[in-house]
């Protein structure tokens, strides 16, 4: 029984070793993905609308067709990604 927890234990590590690297260069490339995404995004106050001019225009009715919808989209996807990733990567190294 003590040999097969330990053939099991010398797989695992073999696993974890495989997937560690890959994993880690995942979460670097979503990080810089994210970073670029919230630096790309446009302002809130940017427009005429910070003014205080008109507020109801042809893209405040079309507003998920927007750039800026997009952004905002790809920011929580993203996010979201990131996370779930980072999640992961402590489960695998706890249990290693």
């Amino acid at each position: 029984m003590e040999m097969l927890v330990m053939l099991m234990a010398g797989q695992w590590t073999i696993w974890h070793d495989y997937i560690k690297v890959p994993m880690l260069i995942v979460m670097a490339l979503c990080a810089i993905f994210v970073i670029l995404v919230v630096i790309f995004q446009p302002g809130n106050s940017s427009g005429i609308s910070a003014l205080g001019g008109q507020t109801e225009t042809f893209l405040g009715k079309n507003k998920s067709k927007t750039f800026e919808h997009k952004m905002k989209k790809l920011t929580v996807i993203s996010g979201i990604v990131f996370a779930v990733l980072c999640i992961a990567f402590a489960i695998i190294t706890h249990f290693a």
